[in-house]
């Protein structure tokens, strides 16, 4: 039970990760041009995991009062205030600011997750969306799910379109949508593995809304690479992103 577990080892876990030097080389060239002196608060939570802001989103359907009160003794609060202008009574959201990460939940079939973990910033293009209930909707780049997720706990829409490219990672994203969503609601979701590019010509103005999660260059990641040739492989990529990412907006 998630009562029973320790936080403390994961944090110090997550704090020996090895930074790749290539990397790290690579983004201070290009960040300090860019961001300047900005770059260097950016590079000290970006190196420190245990900085790294988790939030904790509460799945409404299978909501757990001795969920929260755990939450509440643990020294978390609501990321979000009501001041928002769009914020749904049904939309849980944790955070706190000591460092540590709540343990994740097991996927287990049959059985809904309470909460899922993700960073707490993702979650604002889903509350700057105000999907409302009986609303199409298509998250075009959806895996591995938390802004879908984060969606339903916010309304019903009529329909809603989760597609994204990579077949196995469209596998991992239905996987994460039975972990939080109960049956009777699955069939309000449908989804694909299309090229989000032809998405616009194959269903032109179909929808009411549209989540662009376009892929990025995870840099947070990629910081902490063990396999220094993917590193440097992944560095040469990242500059075709900005291209692939123009052409899904479009």
């Amino acid at each position: 039970h998630f009562l029973s577990l320790k936080l403390g080892n994961k944090t110090e876990g997550k704090r020996q990760k090895q930074i790749c030097q290539i990397v790290l080389d690579h983004f201070e060239k290009q960040y300090t041009t860019e961001l300047g002196d900005t770059w260097t608060r950016i590079r000290d939570v970006l190196l420190h995991p245990c900085c790294w802001q988790y939030a904790i989103l509460l799945n409404k359907f299978s909501q757990s009062a001795e969920l929260e009160d755990t939450l509440r003794v643990k020294g978390y609060y609501p990321a979000f205030q009501e001041s928002l202008t769009y914020l749904p009574s049904s939309f849980q959201c944790y955070i706190r600011r000591s460092p540590g990460r709540f343990p994740a939940q097991k996927h287990q079939a049959g059985k809904l997750k309470e909460y899922f973990l993700l960073n707490a910033a993702s979650l604002l293009p889903v509350l700057a969306l105000e999907v409302k209930d009986g609303e199409d909707v298509l998250d075009l780049c959806a895996a591995p799910g938390g802004k879908s997720v984060a969606v339903l706990q916010c309304a019903y829409p009529g329909n809603f379109h989760l597609n994204d490219s990579d077949v196995l990672r469209s596998r991992w994203l239905k996987q994460t949508i039975e972990s939080f969503i109960p049956d009777p609601f699955i069939n309000l979701v449908m989804f694909s593995t299309l090229d989000g590019r032809q998405i616009g010509d194959l269903k032109p103005e179909l929808y009411d809304k549209v989540l662009v999660d376009a892929p990025c260059s995870n840099d947070r990641g990629w910081l902490f690479s063990s396999d220094i040739q993917q590193a440097t492989l992944r560095v040469i990529r990242r500059k075709e992103l900005p291209s692939l990412q123009f052409q899904l907006l479009r």
